[in-house]
């Protein structure tokens, strides 16, 4: 069996030179000559160190100034070196990509980014058709073991609209939200630890959604942001802060 590997540059190795050394360090730690896919995992930097999470005496998250232009830019060479097969971001707003397109030699091949009925992300799935980037969605499901839920949120997997198309078709709720990304034709990574539900993930080549369930699905849409990432406000180049897609 082929395995199709991706790995993620994270927001303290956003300097330049501190960009070979992740991605080797990672290459050793995965036992690997080299990666199908490594991505910019935010836009914003943290403080260089060894603390993934660098915060102050009063606790907030210290920056980094490092512009995500940078960081792309010592990317490029370990890609045409054939560390890496393909060059991507995660979690870049519509501004931001259109920024990165300006400069980049080596176009980003997707953005990895929420992605569920309740955040659908049309806008910016527009936007990347129009550049050949294709969205991967994260959180399809909707994060429900998320650790920042507050009581009262709500839970994709117990939508009764998405139970009623689920029990129509004789599928799960998981497997018509995963369907609902394929049919889309966006990637889509359901994240599991259960190997009967990573089985169950799987079953979901044998039915596709009719054009009304989808654009009722889509209808579902409310700007719903699960994964905000409430840590780097205040940064430059958070990607949410101001509402952008």
């Amino acid at each position: 069996m082929d395995l199709f590997i991706t790995s993620k540059l994270w927001n303290t190795f956003h300097r330049p030179d501190l960009v070979r050394g992740a991605l080797l360090k990672t290459l050793e730690q995965l036992n690997v000559d080299y990666l199908d896919l490594y991505l910019i995992h935010w836009p914003q930097a943290y403080k260089e160190g060894g603390e993934l999470f660098p915060t102050d005496e009063s606790g907030k998250i210290q920056f980094s100034d490092v512009d995500y232009l940078d960081t792309w830019k010592a990317l490029e060479p370990l890609q045409k070196e054939g560390l890496v097969k393909s060059l991507g971001v995660s979690n870049f707003n519509s501004k931001q990509l259109a920024r990165l397109l300006q400069s980049a030699t080596v176009k980003p091949v997707t953005n990895q980014v929420e992605c569920h009925p309740y955040l659908n992300q049309s806008r910016l799935k527009s936007f990347c058709a129009q550049h050949d980037i294709v969205i991967t969605a994260y959180s399809p499901l909707g994060s429900p073991d998320r650790p920042w839920a507050k009581p009262g949120d709500p839970q994709l997997l117990e939508d009764e609209k998405l139970k009623a198309i689920a029990d129509r078709l004789g599928k799960t709720v998981a497997q018509v939200l995963i369907r609902y990304q394929i049919d889309r034709g966006n990637i889509v990574i359901p994240k599991s630890v259960t190997k009967s539900r990573i089985a169950s993930n799987f079953e979901v080549f044998d039915f596709k959604l009719s054009k009304e369930d989808l654009d009722l699905i889509n209808s579902f849409d409310c700007n719903g942001r699960l994964v905000p990432m409430t840590a780097s406000l205040g940064h430059k180049y958070h990607p949410f802060e101001n509402d952008e897609f």
